[in-house]
C-alpha cells in the first residue's frame, strides 16, 4: 500500500520560514520523482517544486523565485520543501506527489493528504 504522509505545516508570519516533509512508504522511493504542489481556496492546484529520484535535478514553479528548496533523503524515504521569505500568497494546502519528473500534476500518480500552510501578517 502506497502512502505519502506530509507533515510540518502550520502558521508562520510573513517573511518567516517553514519546512514541510513527506514520508513515503510502499514504493521504491529512489526511482520516483517527487513533487510538491499547492492549492489555495478557489484556485487550481499548482506546481511548486520537483526533484529527480536521484536528487540530481530540481525544478520550480515560476513564482518561487529562489525562495524554496526541494530536497530528498533516499535513506529516510522522505522529501522536503524548505520555504523562506513566505508571503500571504503562499497560504495554501501543500501536497506531495510521486511520479514522473514534471511540472504537470497529471504526471504524478500518488498523492499525500496535504498539509496546511498559513502565512499571517
Amino acid at each position: 500500500q502506497v502512502q505519502l504522509v506530509e507533515s510540518g505545516g502550520g502558521l508562520v508570519q510573513a517573511g518567516g520560514s517553514l519546512r514541510v516533509a513527506c514520508a513515503v512508504s510502499g514504493r521504491n522511493f529512489y526511482y520516483d520523482a517527487m513533487g510538491w504542489f499547492r492549492q489555495a481556496p478557489g484556485k487550481d492546484r499548482e506546481f511548486v517544486a520537483g526533484i529527480y529520484g536521484s536528487g540530481g535535478r530540481t525544478r520550480y514553479g515560476d513564482f518561487v523565485k529562489g525562495r524554496f528548496t526541494i530536497s530528498r533523503d533516499n535513506v529516510k524515504n522522505t522529501v522536503y520543501l524548505q520555504m523562506n521569505s513566505l508571503t500571504l500568497e503562499d497560504t495554501a494546502v501543500y501536497y506531495c506527489a510521486a511520479g514522473f519528473y514534471s511540472g504537470q500534476k497529471e504526471n504524478y500518480n500518488y498523492w499525500g493528504q496535504g498539509t496546511q500552510v498559513t502565512v499571517s501578517t
